[in-house]
Formats: structure tokens, C-alpha cells, sequence
């Protein structure tokens, strides 16, 4: 059983455990990883303060700096022509960003396959020419366009995709090919999910709220010979460049979310790296998947092909259990299963630091459940 459905007395009151928390985000993050933020969070290391009280350019926070970017390019095998950003303001941002530093007054070419496509899309219009080059929208979002049918334009400034799309649970299981055209990822909700090869993207970037730590950081992989497109007249503060050469220091940064992602590298690397992490994520999607596809009880619409492991989407045979399906799972330790507003049903968002225990609470439950209203 879920351990949250254990009862604790303290001090006169009842409180609940931990539970499984299978949100898409801000989301699940290892406990460890927590249990140590709780103990460092009034002195960290040798600081004799707390790690959002000591200075973004003192010895101390530059170490750490310098040690997590040296874990995440160890974790990701990112070669040495590209620099990592530690950034804010989380992907939305970066919609808006990207075509600013490298498509001002051309065009880009995007693939749409959900809701983050379509809202990335948008908020690039004001900067550069926004060409569909494929899109799943006629198919409700349930599959990937065959790469095959993709109107690219090899102009383009760069191709821009949503390897993840945490609302509708579609992913990609490979990398496209787009000739010579740089690839331009949002990859915020399966970042370090698995191995990837990143030599075959121009830039990938990712709010950190779901497998790298908690939310208003923002992580950028960009290769050098981009970084030269950002024009100069940008404001600094909206420059890649600039952050580049200031080492993600040009102004103040989330101080405490940095450190966090660094626990987080550090947790990776302990737990045997990407190629480990991958295995994990891949039963554990494969057990829901599996029950899901022959419980007869529950379904899952989206293309087998094109179904993402981070995100689970299902739905119930009536409508009217939705409600009795939430309330009763909360109280067996389950929480945020709940589907997001624009396509309802449930999602179980299964990241890196959901255990494979916590799936297999789900799914148990999911049977009983079943049992009783099916």
C-alpha cells in the first residue's frame, strides 16, 4: 500500500506521510535530495549560513557552479563547443527568447504535437517568421506527424520541437532529422530521462520543475556557433551572448534552484547516470502502460508509437468517476492524477524520481478501483 496512507500521531493531531505525488510539475523530487536541502538549509557546507544567504560570486556558490555544470556535462556527455546556461523566468520565457537571439527578422520552422508546440509557436510570431512545418492538431494531438510529411524550409533559422509534451502524453522516441538546420528543443518535462546524443541539437532547453529540480530555474545547451547570431543590439539581460560570457552570473540567479539541480546531478550520478535512469523510466512506463492497454476498465488514446514516459494519460469508462476516482486516491497516498483542464481525464506524470513502487501503488489501486466500479 501507499506508505501516505499510514497515520502518524504528533503532538495530539493525526498527519498523513509522504504520499506519491504524480504531478506534472512542479513535480516529485528525490527524497534524498530533499532530506538533504532540509538539513543544509540553515548551513550549508562551511558557509555558516544558508546557500540562498551567501554571495552568487563568492568561492563557495562559484565551486558549486562550477561542479554542477561539470556533473550535467558528465551526465549528458555534452561536447565541449557548447555552453550551458543556468537561466530563469522557466521555458515560457525562452518561447519568446529563442527567436529574439536567433531568428530576429527571419524565419523558423515549428513542429507542432501539443500545447507547448502551439504556445511556443505564438509567443515566437513577434520576433521572427513563424512557418508550421507539421503539425498532429488534425489528430487531436495523439501522434507525431510522420517526419516524412514535414514542410521544412531549409533557410530556416532553426527547427523548433517539443520532444515532450506533458499535457497530451505524446514523446518523441527519436531525434529528427532536419538536414542542416539547427534542431531546437524544449525538453523541459524529459530532460535527463534518458541518454541523447546532444551533438545532434543546435539548442535544448528546459524548465527545471520536472526531472532537474524545482521551478524558476531554466537550463540552456547551446552550441558556440549560435551564441554569434544574438544581435547586439539586445538589451544584455536578454542576450545568450552575454550570459554565455558572464557564466550564467550577469545578474543575480536562483540561487536555491541551482543548488537543488546540483543535489539533483549529484542524485543521478549516484543512482548509475542516464543509461540507468532510462531503464527505470522505461518499466516503470511499461507497467501502467500494460495494465492500462488490458484492464478493460481505463484507456489511453494516444498512438502506441508516440506515448511519452513521463506522461501517462488515461481515462475512465464514465465520466461521473472521475470525481470518486481523484477523492479516493488521495486518501490511498495518490495525488495529482488529476488530467489538465484542456483535455481531462487523468495523467500520471512519472519522472525521474518517481519510484517504480509508487507506479505499482498506482496501478494496484487502478485494479481495485476498478473492481468496484466496472
Amino acid at each position: 500500500m501507499p506508505h501516505a496512507s499510514v497515520k502518524i500521531r504528533l503532538a495530539g493531531r493525526w498527519l498523513l506521510s509522504r504520499a506519491y505525488n504524480f504531478s506534472p510539475g512542479p513535480a516529485v523530487l528525490p527524497e534524498s535530495v530533499l532530506r538533504q536541502a532540509q538539513q543544509e538549509m540553515l548551513e550549508w557546507g562551511r558557509t555558516r549560513s544558508s546557500v540562498m544567504e551567501v554571495s552568487h560570486r563568492g568561492k563557495e556558490f562559484m565551486a558549486l557552479a562550477e561542479q554542477s555544470e561539470r556533473d550535467l556535462r558528465d551526465l549528458m556527455s555534452i561536447p565541449a563547443n557548447y555552453k550551458v546556461l543556468f537561466l530563469q523566468g522557466g521555458a515560457t520565457t525562452h518561447f519568446a527568447l529563442l527567436p529574439m537571439n536567433f531568428a530576429r527578422g527571419r524565419g523558423a520552422d515549428y513542429v507542432l504535437t501539443g500545447s507547448w508546440g502551439e504556445k511556443a509557436a505564438k509567443e515566437a510570431k513577434p520576433s521572427c517568421t513563424v512557418r508550421i512545418a507539421a503539425s498532429s492538431e488534425v489528430d487531436r494531438y495523439f501522434c507525431i506527424p510522420d517526419r516524412a510529411a514535414w514542410d521544412l524550409d531549409p533557410d530556416a533559422a532553426y527547427v523548433h520541437v517539443t520532444p515532450n509534451e506533458t499535457i497530451g502524453g505524446v514523446e518523441f522516441h527519436a531525434t529528427p532529422d532536419v538536414g542542416g538546420v539547427p534542431l531546437v528543443a524544449d525538453m523541459s518535462s524529459n530532460i535527463l530521462s534518458r541518454p541523447i546524443d546532444v551533438s545532434q541539437y543546435g539548442v535544448i532547453y528546459a524548465g527545471a520543475q520536472k526531472n532537474i529540480g524545482a521551478s524558476g530555474l531554466v537550463l540552456l545547451i547551446i552550441r558556440d556557433d549560435l551564441l554569434e547570431r544574438c544581435p547586439k543590439d539586445l538589451p544584455q539581460i536578454l542576450s545568450y551572448a552575454a550570459h554565455a560570457r558572464e557564466g550564467s552570473l550577469l545578474n543575480t540567479p536562483n540561487t536555491f534552484g541551482w543548488y537543488l539541480a546540483a543535489l539533483v546531478f549529484q542524485w543521478l550520478k549516484k543512482e548509475g547516470g542516464l543509461e540507468v535512469i532510462g531503464a527505470r523510466n522505461a518499466a516503470k512506463a511499461a507497467l501502467l502502460y500494460d495494465y492500462i492497454d488490458h484492464s478493460g476498465f481505463y484507456s489511453n488514446p494516444i498512438e502506441r508509437t508516440a506515448r511519452s514516459r513521463m506522461n501517462i494519460p488515461f481515462v475512465l469508462p464514465d465520466e461521473t468517476l472521475d470525481g470518486p476516482f481523484l477523492e479516493e486516491a488521495a486518501v490511498a497516498g495518490l495525488l495529482a492524477l488529476k488530467g489538465h483542464r484542456s483535455v481531462g481525464g487523468m495523467r500520471a506524470s512519472i519522472y525521474n524520481a518517481m519510484p517504480l513502487q509508487g507506479v505499482q501503488s498506482l496501478v494496484e489501486f487502478m485494479q481495485d478501483f476498478a473492481r468496484r466500479h466496472g
